[in-house]
């Protein structure tokens, strides 16, 4: 049957696909522990919920809301963002979206034209260069000098008369590294120098770690959050994964077309979550502040856990996010295994821990591998690993 060649030119997602694997095996019984997906194991935040029973007994989930979003709903992220990173954007600077990963899709779509080129930093999460090709655009990996964070001058070097954007994630998927104020700064004006938008997506900005500090792009320089849009949305924050609820801020020409090209496509996110949402965004946060304590204890314990495998190069103790990215080609090679994916595939069949190959994130000798579990299930883990690579 006829295929677009756009969609053939798409790989799928990585981390789905394992995790869909990993679903069918506990299925069939396996004792599985999935460390592969990205997503708290937290459940909504009963205020949360009781907002949106409240909004379908009153009817207000019944019927279209605008298609960038209920005015509530861009009210509270208009409020959170200037708390947070004390830039103030007006509703027609703002759009909400059926989750943060098709904000980056309609932003795609409105910005790219065929052959332009958007910068990736490597490592980066799975999407960014599949959404880029299904614009028609060019997605340019840069591999950093040192660790796992671009500098000016890897960006200099990667730069052509098509770039037109880049994407910076911070905290990162998978590494879990944070941008600092200077790096940023430097990034920031290195781009508005050379009419480079600046995409920086900030889902994780709430889950930072041990005393580090967070800086937003948009908030160093008001030139900078002129010439930056900034995704990010409630799904990591608030444990509200399958709600659906993300949003974009940026340049009103932007937004606008956006708001265009999503009254075409989607129309609005679902009613209900909508106001989910609003009450998360102005609700108590403190609920944000014990998942964020829960997840620094898992990362602690688990990093120091995983470093004591044999083969297992931690690298530098992530700051952000849920995820360990570790190099792991030296214990795929102690275990008598060509690859790292074959070790993988062979962890996950003969021990039940998944965890994804570092080839989807654009690293293959290293592995993704999320503390999105309970401490007993992450020493578990940790054990089966170790015992899978001594044997």
């Amino acid at each position: 049957m006829h295929l677009a060649k756009r969609i053939l030119n798409v790989a799928p997602s990585a981390t789905l696909a394992l995790s869909n694997q990993t679903k069918e095996l506990k299925a069939k019984g396996a004792d599985v522990i999935d460390l592969s997906i990205g997503q708290p194991d937290f459940p909504t935040p009963k205020a949360i919920d009781d907002a949106a029973i409240a909004a379908i007994q009153a009817g207000n989930a019944s019927f279209y809301t605008a298609a960038t979003g209920i005015p509530e709903l861009k009210q509270a992220i208009s409020d959170r963002i200037f708390a947070q990173d004390g830039v103030r954007y007006p509703a027609r600077q703002i759009v909400a979206t059926t989750g943060a990963k098709f904000a980056l899709y309609a932003l795609f779509q409105i910005y790219l034209n065929p052959g332009d080129e958007v910068l990736i930093p490597v490592p980066y999460w799975v999407s960014y260069e599949e959404q880029i090709k299904l614009a028609s655009g060019i997605p340019h990996l840069v591999m950093p000098a040192v660790g796992h964070k671009v500098s000016v001058d890897d960006l200099e070097a990667a730069r052509t008369d098509k770039t037109r954007a880049l994407i910076i994630n911070s905290p990162q998927n998978p590494s879990g590294v944070v941008y600092n104020r200077t790096e940023l700064t430097l990034i920031g004006n290195w781009a508005l120098k050379h009419h480079i938008l600046v995409v920086t997506d900030d889902i994780y900005r709430d889950l930072i770690y041990n005393g580090t500090s967070y800086t937003s792009m948009i908030s160093i320089d008001p030139d900078i959050a002129d010439n930056t849009v900034l995704i990010s949305g409630v799904s990591k924050s608030y444990a509200m994964t399958g709600w659906r609820i993300g949003y974009a801020a940026g340049p009103e020409k932007l937004m606008q077309a956006m708001a265009t090209f999503i009254s075409h496509t989607t129309s609005n996110p679902a009613a209900v979550s909508e106001y989910a949402a609003v009450a998360a965004l102005t609700g108590d946060q403190s609920v944000v502040e014990k998942m964020r304590q829960a997840f620094e204890e898992r990362l602690n314990l688990f990093y120091d856990l995983l470093a004591e495998i044999p083969g297992f190069d931690m690298g530098e103790k992530p700051q952000g996010a849920f995820y360990l990215f570790p190099n792991i080609k030296r214990a795929a090679q102690l275990s008598h295994y060509g690859t790292v994916d074959d070790f993988i595939s062979a962890l996950l069949n003969e021990t039940g821990v998944a965890i994804v190959p570092g080839r989807a994130f654009g690293m293959p000798d290293h592995a993704r591998i999320s503390y999105c579990k309970d401490l007993n299930s992450l020493r578990e883990a940790a054990r089966r690993i170790q015992e899978f690579v001594r044997k």
